[in-house]
């Protein structure tokens, strides 16, 4: 090329700015490509640099930011956010469209040893996942409510122990019907500690909840659990129930005399900075919402559905607070609360809940006759407690590592292999940081 000749540098820049806005060259004829976007500009290629410099002036500089932000904003490609080895597990799981992307944490007590992001927000869009991505953490609501109620067990304002009839006066009523055997008072009233550990005997939710769980408000709920009676005797068997849990919130609210949802606000979410955990997702946060997906019939690939359980829009500030399940949240998020917890209740010199309230929750609160190891909103197997969601999130507390691990995705389901991708991400976690 001689010297005073300009380098052609039109048709990478060119290039390049299409990558970044993740569009695609279609070449439906001859050498005349055009973008595949919502954008019907036609990218012609020439053989002369004035022209190619200045078709990607034209594009790029009057409309967008420079070329380097919408590079770093922007990627086109689903691909981990660094190669340390843990989100990079996971690719390949993406790449088999068994998973359609995820946001991973591991975090020490006082650190985050790891935040990354891999696949797809967004798989119709090409919008690729980041790491301030929304979630709907559903029964990850569990812990966080029976923490706000140990609060309240830790100033002297509820006692574990008691009836819930003393706090909610509509369970008086409540009924036991085993098997076929009529109703009939059951041998002692539903306790605190039995709606926090999912054996009081309650129905997973009431026929009044419906079509979708939040479609009441939580007083209203909560009032029609007593009108049908518990499945089992209080404390002989374990059955995960929404119902609970939920009773668990009104109870905040009776005690505390606000709103259970304000509760969480002020005396948790606040003052950890959970600025992006939320019922009532806003219209910022929902473009940050990772879509949800599901197997195909044929179980070989991926397809869009919803949050089933909950109603739109999101942002509808009438749904229900669900204290069993509601709560939508970001991987940071999660991981301020769950360093809360295993500090013994502190995080940042503030404490929140006292080391015994810790203890209680996270440890074996079943009953002997029951096998199942669960704690007050928490499934625990001694060192190692934390809770999962509907959509297939999780976290998890291993206290004799000290180590967290945050697993974000919204997965109804996994096609192929899909379900194996956490079990990567856990394996490459403990790996590099649980030694």
């Amino acid at each position: 090329m001689p010297a005073n000749k300009p380098p052609n540098h039109g048709p990478i820049l060119i290039h390049a700015y299409i990558q970044a806005r993740g569009m695609r060259i279609e070449e439906p004829e001859g050498n005349q490509p055009k973008m595949s976007n919502s954008s019907p500009i036609i990218v012609r290629k020439t053989m002369n640099p004035r022209v190619n410099a200045f078709a990607c002036l034209v594009l790029c500089v009057p409309l967008f930011a420079p070329l380097s932000l919408l590079m770093a904003e922007e990627p086109q490609a689903a691909a981990p956010n660094n190669g340390d080895g843990i989100a990079a597990a996971l690719q390949p799981f993406v790449e088999r469209h068994t998973l359609a992307g995820a946001v991973t944490l591991v975090a020490s007590k006082d650190k985050v040893l790891s935040l990354e992001a891999v696949g797809f927000a967004d798989i119709g869009a090409n919008k690729p996942m980041k790491t301030d991505a929304l979630f709907w953490i559903a029964s990850q609501s569990k812990p966080i409510t029976a923490s706000a109620l140990m609060m309240l067990v830790d100033e002297g304002k509820v006692n574990v122990e008691d009836p819930v009839e003393k706090y909610l006066p509509e369970f008086k009523e409540q009924m036991v019907a085993v098997g076929k055997e009529p109703p009939r008072k059951p041998s002692h009233p539903i306790k605190v500690r039995e709606v926090l550990s999912h054996s009081s005997g309650m129905n997973f939710s009431s026929p009044k909840e419906k079509p979708t769980l939040d479609s009441l408000p939580l007083r209203d709920a909560v009032a029609s659990y007593p009108l049908m009676p518990l499945h089992s005797e209080p404390s002989t068997k374990y059955q995960y129930a929404n119902a609970g849990i939920n009773t668990a919130g009104r109870i905040i609210e009776v005690v505390s005399g606000m709103p259970y949802e304000e509760f969480l606000q002020k005396r948790l979410f606040d003052p950890l900075g959970m600025k992006d955990t939320t019922f009532w997702p806003t219209e910022e946060q929902v473009q940050r919402l990772a879509k949800s997906y599901k197997p195909t019939k044929d179980k070989t690939g991926l397809e869009e559905t919803t949050v089933t359980q909950l109603r739109y829009p999101l942002t509808d500030r009438t749904r229900g607070p669900m204290p069993a399940g509601g709560l939508f949240s970001t991987a940071p998020d999660m991981a301020r609360f769950c360093q809360m917890i295993l500090n013994g209740g502190t995080l940042d010199g503030k404490r929140y809940l006292s080391e015994e309230a810790v203890k209680q929750m996270t440890s074996k609160q079943t009953a002997d006759v029951i096998k199942d190891g669960y704690g007050f909103g928490w499934s625990t197997n001694g060192g190692t407690f934390g809770h999962g969601g509907a959509y297939s999130t999780d976290m998890s507390i291993d206290t004799k590592r000290g180590l967290i691990t945050i697993w974000m995705v919204q997965h109804a389901g996994y096609p192929g292999d899909g379900g194996k991708s956490h079990g990567a991400f856990k394996q490459a976690a403990e790996a590099k940081y649980g030694k």
